[in-house]
């Protein structure tokens, strides 16, 4: 039907002398680096590198589809627009001509809703950047592909998926429709629209079913440049769009780093550098005031994850059971995993969403082992649907959802004397090896030490029984597991001998800033250093980094194990850290 209604709009589109109503202002932010690999003709898109300098742009070969799905959604435009030479110029206007010639009948794969309502909003808002120079035909050829595909969203932005993809066909159609003549009947009917997505998709805490921080953003976002286009056409901002801002944005606040980042969870990445920000002050919501208890940070709980902040130092956890229903798609067994910032630096993290470098990578990615946090004997804390299960929604693969998951999540806030404590626990493990899993985490108020403690138990009769099953099975050799504490790959870590732990290792680690934290344990498990890796969208390959891997067997009804992670004494309070060291370049290497 996609197909069917844009080669239609495309045919009965009237050809006339449609202009831009207002100039329109370019909101999106890209890259001046990106722009001029561009511009030589190296292109990275979805984890895939072309070098093809002599190739226009849609003449390439696609390595995969989402390689041909990022061309035709033009976020690249932000980064021509952003380098912004004549060079870059002539590029985008030749690609987007090109585009216009090739695919503005409505054919090829980039008419969905989602993907056109986000090259729409590119061509909006760069549209001076674009029409430069062009002559009258051009500018026809132009407002009529863009009247096409106009029309086009304003018959299927329905059969766009809710959440983001259904707010970026609707934000798509509202800016063409305050932006060009003759398109202004189509603004009332998608800011209507966007007022019941919002209140369908948005909860009254301001969280997304799919538990991704980085959608949440992009919602956020898209919601804000609305309004700001409203209010330039000279439209009043109606009260359930502003109050959509209003709920978001204390949970983004809550999901940011200490460093600007957002948490990596559930398929979400850190979010552009400064984009977080960026959103937060054009939105106009400020942030609460915070109560003063004593001078610390009260604990808050967003979207199913807590944070503990204090001095310089971020620490979220995934707290809740992953999402449920058709969210399940892109969920995460990441419950009870933890990210823990120090200053400008990512220390502890989550190898993050691997759905740029192929399926493999994407579901590992989603399991477990790729968190920081306990696994028990390789079984995921939730476990996707066996290929036959009937259970899956319609349209989606049943082996694409997480069927087993976590059903009892606790969370509980304390204190330990001046440090802030969380006490969180699941039973994701029960059923199949009668073991809960609780862990405790204190954030010492200047925020230079995290202790944490690990325990396994079998807390009821029936529990023990399968426990008891479960070692027996195993010829009483008990239950391994392995608590995982990856690392960015800017983290250097090092094996030193410590004559207080029973192990007689610990591990320092040095942040390029020049700060230098140790890990150390209790000894009830064996400490190692093993590889890892670390997913990053908008990298040619994944990254190799370590992780801290503590390993034991759970021989008895209950295991606990200790450990912390502190600044050495002798890192200052404050370091000055201005060399970020992680440009676009580098995702080139």
């Amino acid at each position: 039907m996609d197909r069917v209604h844009a080669r239609l709009a495309a045919a009965t589109v009237p050809r006339g002398t449609a202009e831009f109503a207002s100039r329109p202002e370019p909101r999106s932010i890209g890259s001046p680096r990106r722009g001029r690999h561009l511009t030589a003709g190296s292109f990275l898109f979805a984890g895939h590198l072309v070098d093809a300098p002599d190739t226009a742009i849609w003449d390439l070969e696609m390595p995969a589809p989402g390689f041909e799905q990022a061309l035709h959604g033009f976020l690249w435009l932000d980064d021509l627009a952003a380098l912004g030479d004549i060079r870059a110029r002539t590029r985008a206007q030749d690609w987007t001509w090109d585009w216009i010639a090739r695919f503005g009948t409505g054919r090829g794969p980039g008419w969905t809703p989602a993907l056109t309502g986000r090259r729409l909003t590119r061509w909006v808002h760069h549209g001076t950047f674009l029409l430069a120079g062009r002559d009258a035909a051009a500018r026809g050829q132009f407002f009529g592909a863009l009247a096409a595909q106009t029309t086009y969203l304003s018959r299927r932005w329905r059969g766009a998926t809710p959440g983001l993809p259904r707010v970026e066909a609707l934000s798509g159609l509202l800016f063409a429709g305050l932006a060009v003549t003759g398109q202004e009947r189509h603004a009332g009917r998608a800011v209507r629209a966007l007022i019941r997505e919002c209140d369908d998709q948005i909860d009254a805490d301001g969280a997304l079913a799919s538990r991704n921080p980085e959608d949440l953003l992009d919602i956020f976002t898209l919601l804000t440049w609305v309004g700001q286009a409203l209010g330039s056409a000279g439209q009043p901002v109606p009260e359930p769009l502003r109050a959509a801002c209003a709920r978001i944005a204390p949970t983004l606040r809550a999901l940011r780093h200490v460093d600007g980042g957002l948490a990596r969870f559930h398929g979400g990445g850190r979010g552009a550098e400064g984009w977080l920000d960026h959103a937060l002050a054009a939105s106009g919501v400020r942030a609460a005031q915070r109560a003063p208890a004593e001078g610390r940070e009260p604990l808050t709980l967003a979207m199913g994850f807590a944070r503990l902040s204090a001095g310089r130092c971020s620490v979220l956890v995934d707290a809740a059971p992953p999402p449920q229903g058709a969210a399940a798609r892109t969920g995460h067994a990441s419950t009870l995993a933890f990210e823990m910032t120090s200053a400008r630096r990512p220390l502890i993290v989550n190898c993050g969403s691997g759905a740029s470098f192929g399926e493999t990578w994407r579901r590992a990615g989603r399991a477990t082992p790729s968190h920081s946090t306990l696994c028990v004997d390789g079984v995921s804390s939730s476990r996707f649907a066996r290929e036959h299960d009937g259970d899956a929604p319609a349209g989606l693969p049943a082996a694409d959802l997480l069927a087993e998951t976590p059903r009892d999540v606790r969370v509980q806030a304390g204190a330990a004397g001046a440090a802030r404590s969380l006490l969180t626990g699941h039973d994701g493990w029960v059923a199949t090896h009668g073991l809960t899993h609780m862990r405790k985490l204190v954030l010492a108020r200047d925020g230079r030490e995290i202790a944490g403690e690990d325990t396994l138990g079998a807390m009821t009769e029936q529990h023990r029984r399968r426990f008891e099953r479960v070692v027996a099975e195993g010829a009483l050799r008990g239950i391994a597991f392995r608590i995982r504490f990856h690392l960015h790959p800017d983290v250097e870590p090092s094996i030193d001998d410590d004559p207080d732990l029973n192990g007689g290792h610990g591990v320092t680690l040095a942040l390029r800033s020049g700060e230098v934290w140790r890990f150390r344990h209790d000894g009830t498990a064996v400490l190692s250093v093993e590889p890892s890796v670390y997913l990053e969208p908008g990298r040619l390959k994944p990254r190799a980094t370590r992780q801290l891997v503590l390993s034991g067997r759970v021989l008895d009804y209950a295991c606990q194990i200790g450990w912390t992670l502190g600044k050495a004494q002798d890192t200052p309070q404050g370091i000055r850290d201005l060399a970020r060291g992680d440009d676009d370049d580098m995702a080139f290497d």
